[in-house]
C-alpha cells in the first residue's frame, strides 16, 4: 500500500530535512506533501477537495466526469476543483488527459501549539 502523508512543515523545517539527509544519507521513505501552514493546508484540501483526493486514491486515472460521478457532484464544480489540486501539485495529469492520485491512503499530520 502507498501512503502519502500531507504534513505542515515551515520552509526552514523542510529545509533542515533534507539537510539531515543530506548529511546522513537517510531520507524519509514515505512521500510527504508539506504546507507551510494550516489555514493552506486546509485551502488546498477543503472538505470537498480532500473528497476527491480520497476518491480518487487507489483508483488509477480518472476523468474529471468519473471523479464528479464518484463523489456525486457537479461536473463544473469538480472541474474548479481539480484544476485547483493539480495546479498545487497534489494530483497529476497523465498523457492522456486523465488525473491521477498514486497513492492508495493518506495519513495526515499536524500539531496545534497553545497560543502565546
Amino acid at each position: 500500500m502507498k501512503t502519502i502523508t500531507f504534513k505542515v512543515q515551515t520552509l526552514a523545517s523542510a529545509l533542515d530535512d533534507v539537510e539531515i539527509a543530506w548529511k546522513t544519507g537517510e531520507a524519509e521513505t514515505t512521500p510527504q506533501f508539506s504546507f507551510v501552514t494550516w489555514e493552506v493546508m486546509h485551502k488546498i484540501l477543503s472538505p470537498k477537495r480532500l473528497e476527491i483526493v480520497t476518491a480518487m486514491a487507489g483508483a488509477g486515472p480518472l476523468s474529471i466526469r468519473e471523479i464528479a460521478r464518484r463523489v456525486e457532484r457537479d461536473f463544473k464544480g469538480v472541474h474548479a476543483d481539480v484544476t485547483l489540486l493539480l495546479n498545487a501539485g497534489v494530483i497529476t495529469k497523465t498523457g492522456t488527459g486523465k488525473m491521477i492520485f498514486p497513492y492508495d491512503k493518506i495519513h495526515v499530520d499536524f500539531e496545534i501549539s497553545a497560543a502565546a
